[in-house]
């Protein structure tokens, strides 16, 4: 392998990362909001 390939190789793990990351934290939040919605309709 040359540089070049470990270069792309390692700028795509990183777009692949960030994006898994977005997407973890987009689902936290929605279940989070969720959650306090049905902690309220339950008071």
């Amino acid at each position: 392998m040359t540089k070049e390939e470990i270069k792309k190789l390692l700028e795509n793990s990183k777009k692949v990362l960030d994006d898994d990351h977005e997407n973890f934290v987009k689902s936290i939040k929605d279940d989070l909001t969720l959650f306090k919605k049905k902690t309220l309709d339950q008071i």
